[in-house]
């Protein structure tokens, strides 16, 4: 089961989240590309410390939305869309090697449901050398990424609530956010084991995934994604980036 985080998401001297500690723990790391939050000299150090840790790069890519930290719906038509998500990668891809593509905040939420924007999605990672796609399961956006040929990497969020039809509770209700550190653990360990998390209202959703999301910017992040690694270790979960993501050869990285 890969570990995956949301780093990079400072801005300027504004920081957020423990980058550095979370890079000792998780298998992954979803940089911000610039749209949401990031920047060029953060976008480096990320990239840089991420390559010493043997931590797999992806680009967390946005609405532009630096102001709302991309957790807005923005109304884009998806050729231009597609073209500022392309830009996004782009611009880490000048940092490393960028092993995967997962759209950040309200994006994610759009292309779960939205075929426009999910076809957005989809038409940069295929321009950026077929990279994989880190979504939700199930979703619009893993069907027409499925589609179109790209490997599909089904995500699941021990610290954010589900509904019980499989989506996100949105930030703004009640039940959005999981911070109890042995629940987190708890629901990290049925995600990956038995393939499936407890809704809000206490139904059982079917959630197969290959990648677990501890955010970064969540109260007690580090704490939280130590729990979740050794929980899985102790329930016999080998924890290890998803495999088959190397960019293409001869692919410009």
């Amino acid at each position: 089961m890969d570990l995956n985080s949301d780093l990079g998401e400072g801005f300027g001297v504004w920081r957020l989240g423990d980058d550095d500690a979370l890079l000792t723990i998780v298998t992954s790391a979803n940089v911000a590309c610039g749209f949401h939050a990031g920047d060029p000299a953060t976008m480096r150090r990320v990239s840089d410390l991420a390559a010493e840790r043997g931590v797999r790069v992806g680009a967390q890519v946005s609405y532009r939305d630096l102001a709302g930290f991309g957790r807005r719906r923005i109304e884009v038509p998806p050729d231009e869309l597609a073209d500022e998500l392309r830009y996004q990668i782009g611009a880490l891809a000048a940092f490393g090697p960028v092993a995967y593509v997962k759209p950040h905040g309200a994006l994610y939420n759009t292309a779960a449901v939205d075929a426009g924007h999910a076809s957005a999605v989809v038409a940069a990672a295929v321009a950026a050398g077929g990279r994989p796609v880190l979504c939700q399961p199930g979703s619009v956006l893993a069907r027409l990424a499925a589609e179109r040929g790209l490997r599909v990497v089904g995500e699941g969020f021990v610290d954010r609530g589900y509904l019980p039809d499989g989506r996100l509770v949105p930030r703004s209700q009640s039940g959005a956010l999981v911070t109890d550190v042995a629940a987190v653990a708890a629901r990290a360990v049925r995600m990956a084991v038995d393939g499936v998390v407890e809704a809000v209202d206490g139904s059982v959703v079917p959630m197969p995934v290959e990648s677990l999301c501890v955010h970064g910017d969540s109260p007690g992040a580090v704490d939280m994604a130590r729990a979740v690694r050794a929980a899985l270790v102790d329930a016999g979960v080998a924890v290890a980036a998803f495999t088959g993501v190397e960019p293409p050869p001869g692919h410009a990285n």
